[in-house]
């Protein structure tokens, strides 16, 4: 995979190895926010939640401390879990830099044009046009742009965040409606998502499924190690992926063995669109021969939301869209 490619998804994904997300819970409840979660099925999804109490200073299941004299109004986002929690809140960006709004179970086109967009793109936003949006909080990738805290400290308050799994997106989810306020609303957007997550258990396909992405035939597998969406496949599906560190992935050959029913594509674009990864690995001749591309059952995804969103309210519409296809 191109080491653009592979950038990119690094921030699409936590890339992280040795058992980072490895973890136990008890039989009928899945661990509470902010705790490891194993990469595999693991125990049965909790629907239960646990009530937010609002406050201005909050410690993340990382150790991050966030401190604010009062609930923050205006937000930068410079990464999609941002958008995806503020929107699960009620709110929107002051600025972003995400395009996942524009999804129609987000803003729409038409109220995501309308949010002001951070220029130097998701690696390398700018500063200065942060600071000209005079935010109270900035929440970005704490991988990509820690870097930006320096330049950030005195002018508002900066959150550096690194999803894991489910469980740590709930938790950002329970830490920002504590610190807006909007305790009501990350409680329900919690029990919606909890609901949606443990209907799916009780219904888990025996069908294996898989998740790739990329922009070109060099494409990547999508692990529950490192991925949040892929993390929530060994619930609702055979998904027999593991990591194999941020440069190894599989090959078609190891694919086609593996007799995949249900193949979910990302098209990562860089620049112009170019065409679908499906399409391009088309090209392949071993491509025709794996099951899912036989049946029919090769589904492109909307990446904004599957690889970028990983917030409850992306991984809702992933588990409504793997449980549609995994029938």
């Amino acid at each position: 995979m191109p080491r653009t490619a592979l950038r990119v998804r690094r921030w699409a994904a936590i890339a992280v190895l040795g058992g980072l997300l490895a973890g136990c819970g008890t039989e009928n409840a899945d661990p509470d926010p902010g705790e490891p979660a194993a990469a595999g099925a693991g125990a049965r999804t909790s629907t239960e939640v646990r009530p937010i109490e609002a406050a201005t200073r909050i410690t993340d299941a990382k150790g991050v401390t966030v401190s604010l004299p009062k609930p923050p109004e205006k937000i930068v986002c410079l990464v999609a879990l941002c958008d995806d929690i503020l929107v699960e809140l009620g709110m929107t960006p002051t600025a972003t830099n995400s395009q996942v709004l524009a999804h129609p179970k987000f803003l729409g086109e038409e109220k995501a044009a309308k949010i002001p967009v951070v220029p130097g793109g998701f690696l390398s936003p700018e500063v200065e046009a942060i600071l000209s949006h005079k935010p109270d909080l900035v929440i970005g990738l704490e991988d990509t742009h820690g870097k930006l805290a320096p330049a950030l400290k005195g002018a508002t308050a900066f959150w550096p965040v690194q999803p894991g799994s489910w469980q740590d997106s709930v938790g950002y989810l329970r830490d920002l409606a504590a610190l807006t306020g909007r305790t009501a609303q990350g409680e329900q957007a919690e029990k919606t998502f909890r609901t949606r997550l443990a209907e799916a258990e009780k219904h888990k396909s025996d069908r294996t499924a898989l998740i790739i992405y990329g922009s070109d035939e060099n494409f990547g597998v999508a692990t529950p190690e490192t991925d949040v969406a892929a993390g929530l496949f060994p619930k609702i599906s055979h998904y027999p992926w593991k990591s194999r560190g941020i440069d190894g992935s599989y090959s078609l050959e190891e694919i086609l063995a593996r007799d995949v029913d249900v193949l979910f594509v990302e098209t990562l674009s860089f620049g112009a669109p170019d065409g679908k990864l499906s399409d391009k690995l088309a090209k392949n001749p071993l491509w025709s021969r794996i099951p899912a591309v036989k049946n029919g059952k090769v589904i492109e995804v909307d990446s904004e939301v599957w690889a970028k969103g990983r917030g409850t309210r992306s991984l809702g519409l992933v588990l409504d869209e793997a449980t549609a296809a995994l029938r």
